[in-house]
């Protein structure tokens, strides 16, 4: 995401001719495209995608579990304290 931000604020640099990146090339400015994609591809290939979406889950059921039992009073005195 980071790579797509700073592309987009490049690309506006560039074609707004704003300061030291209008004097850049075109292929210059587009690299952080193509390494936002090859991230991607990367990513979802590798599973870290999934694994970080499914982390998440737990976490937000954890959360979830963890506030039922506290408000059903069946929490551990240690957790609480």
């Amino acid at each position: 995401m980071y790579l797509l931000g700073l592309g987009l604020v490049l690309l506006a640099m560039k074609y707004l001719e704003i300061g030291f990146v209008a004097a850049w090339d075109w292929w210059v400015v587009l690299i952080p495209f193509g390494l936002a994609v090859l991230w991607w591809f990367w990513a979802d290939s590798s599973g870290y995608t999934k694994r970080q979406a499914m982390e998440r889950e737990d976490a937000r059921r954890k959360a979830r579990i963890d506030k039922n039992r506290e408000a059903l009073g069946t929490l551990s005195r240690k957790k609480k304290g």
